[in-house]
């Protein structure tokens, strides 16, 4: 068989049954082979990029699950290194195979020939230009190994048309994948860790989304209620345990952070990390707030992450999955010989924290305040429902008053925030699982950036609602440049002569979605909103397309973060909530 065919039969193998890309002629051979061989369903991107970033979706929707882009040469392979680079960052395995031109001319600056191995190594754990045939099988077989063993993170294979269309010798029914990698705990080390935990008086768990990928977020729930220890989710962690968990210590850091969140860790005296990588986003700039007074102990599956922000007291290398299996036997053990200190006290305190530290989500303002959509949203979807997004405003406000129950239930590319993810993380993540809701979120630039990947959701009959907050601003970026005391090129506002009903607010995003084969609908008042959400699950349903709810709002709105780089010092530019009424969904009731 063909090289490109032996590598779709590998792919099949691997457990690959969905791939996005975007064919050109110098991956044509490949795309024979995948329609020759059948058994993997393809979805026609209209961006590379796009098509890279539906396989992330696609593979943080469910255990196992390794998204695959596919791209010809040059520019596809150019196109896909923010979706690597997305995945890299959270530890996402995706695939990405491209064309390249004949191995002869590769080095004669022929048509679309870039050495786009050396361009995408810094953002993957693989990039390989293929230049004999014989080497397909055993390129791919460890693409699938690098990609699922230790720190799990994303691949490319280039592959060189001649290559592509050379016969070798392949068994595809003899085929086995490699024995994966993964560093796992010794008792020693759980024991000697969980020693810091009953030593402590304030112990919390910083659960990271290195949880989330060992499919260990139940394994997670039983070790901090054995042990009584409050759980601090990161942002990738978002979902291990459910938000209305009374062990849910809420989020910490400079942005998507709850005041309780904050509050709860600034008192804590031990903290566990499990599967995260201390982000600056969540410990801060100022790591000596974020250490003083507390211990440290870092479980993660990657040696070289511990120690790499600050030295914890302790460090274990190991598979957040095989760790918490150890944590939760040894605390089995302590619990029965009445060894476990009574953590009712703490824990307590921390839920108090819950019930008075709140921001306020009811404003009745027209133009929409953002807060009030969120409030809305929590009341129109549930907790089956699966978020994506992006960065912004928009995601930070999102994360502060959203809710989530489940492990995948909050998609969101945390370290590269590359706008325009949310659309194709949207649709990949609907692909991989049809059943579960999904509800994207964006503010109008994201949107903006890959809107043409609505027209994929049209074509293939891929529904979900997708909320678009829109104030006709680079909000995030305006928020930043308060500190320098300008407002400079960050205003997207325009009177568009088509459409003058909108006023300053420029693109007619409801003509474009239309035009594009989708559905949807504008709100410009707080009270048509949780009808809008009702009417898109209504329509997504029936028409099976994206069906977007686009939500006017006040131009400016500063949302809460710190100024400083400090999690003790986040500004609440808002007046935060002081009566019942003013937070009608958040998880406790408002306690004054």
């Amino acid at each position: 068989m063909t090289a490109a065919r032996a590598a779709v039969e590998i792919l099949k193998r691997e457990g690959v049954t969905n791939a996005f890309g975007v064919p050109g002629a110098a991956i044509n051979p490949f795309y024979k082979a995948l329609q020759a061989a059948g058994g993997i369903d393809h979805t026609l991107a209209r961006h590379v990029e796009g098509a890279s970033h539906m396989a992330e979706g696609y593979t943080r929707s469910a255990p196992g699950n390794i998204g695959v882009c596919i791209g010809t040469s040059g520019p596809a392979g150019t196109d896909m290194i923010t979706g690597l680079y997305s995945a890299t960052g959270d530890s996402i395995p995706i695939l990405c195979i491209t064309g390249q031109a004949p191995t002869a001319v590769i080095h004669k600056e022929d048509f679309q020939a870039v050495d786009i191995a050396s361009i995408a190594k810094p953002v993957t754990k693989a990039a390989t230009t293929v230049l004999e045939a014989a080497q397909v099988p055993g390129v791919f077989q460890q693409a699938f190994h690098l990609m699922r063993s230790g720190r799990p993170g994303p691949v490319l294979i280039d592959l060189p048309i001649d290559v592509q269309l050379t016969e070798i010798d392949f068994d595809p029914e003899t085929y086995e994948p490699l024995p994966l990698y993964k560093p796992s705990a010794t008792r020693a080390q759980i024991e000697k860790a969980i020693s810091f935990l009953l030593e402590s008086e304030r112990p919390l768990i910083v659960a990271g989304g290195g949880i989330i990928n060992a499919d260990a977020s139940d394994l997670l729930v039983e070790f901090a209620e054995l042990t009584g220890t409050p759980v601090v989710p990161t942002l990738m962690g978002w979902g291990t345990i459910p938000d209305d968990h009374e062990l849910n210590a809420g989020m910490v850091g400079l942005q998507t952070s709850h005041r309780y969140g904050n509050a709860n860790f600034l008192e804590s005296d031990f903290v566990l990390g499990i599967g995260n990588r201390w982000a600056n986003r969540h410990t801060g700039y100022k790591l000596d707030v974020y250490t003083k007074g507390r211990k440290f102990v870092h479980v993660d599956i990657e040696p070289t992450q511990i120690g790499k922000i600050f030295a914890p007291d302790y460090g274990i290398a190991s598979d957040a999955k095989a760790a918490l299996e150890l944590f939760v036997e040894v605390a089995r053990e302590l619990k029965a010989a009445g060894r476990l200190p009574d953590r009712g006290e703490w824990v307590a305190a921390t839920n108090e924290r819950r019930a008075t530290l709140q921001r306020r989500t009811h404003f009745d303002n027209v133009p929409l305040k953002p807060q009030r959509v969120y409030e809305e949203m929590n009341k129109a979807f549930g907790a089956e429902t699966r978020y994506v997004t992006t960065i912004g405003l928009s995601q930070i406000a999102g994360a502060q008053m959203l809710h989530v129950y489940r492990p995948r239930h909050w998609i969101n590319c945390g370290q590269a925030g590359p706008l325009g993810w949310t659309i194709p993380a949207a649709l990949g993540a609907v692909t991989a699982d049809p059943e579960t809701p999904v509800v994207a979120l964006s503010g109008d630039y994201d949107f903006q950036f890959m809107i043409e990947e609505l027209a994929v959701g049209a074509q293939h009959r891929i529904p979900y609602v997708h909320v678009l907050v829109n104030n006709s601003y680079l909000g995030l970026i305006r928020q930043a440049q308060l500190g320098l005391d300008i407002n400079f090129q960050v205003n997207l506002e325009f009177e568009n002569i088509n459409a003058p009903e909108l006023g300053v607010y420029g693109v007619d995003h409801v003509k474009v979605v239309e035009g594009l084969g989708c559905k949807a609908i504008r709100v410009t008042e707080p009270d048509q909103l949780l009808p809008a959400f009702e009417e898109a699950k209504k329509l997504a349903a029936e028409f099976r397309v994206p069906v977007v709810v686009e939500a006017i709002l006040e131009r400016v709105t500063n949302i809460s973060m710190s100024t400083t780089a400090d999690i003790s010092n986040v500004v609440e530019f808002e007046e935060p909530a002081t009566e019942p009424g003013h937070a009608p969904t958040a998880i406790t009731p408002l306690k004054v």
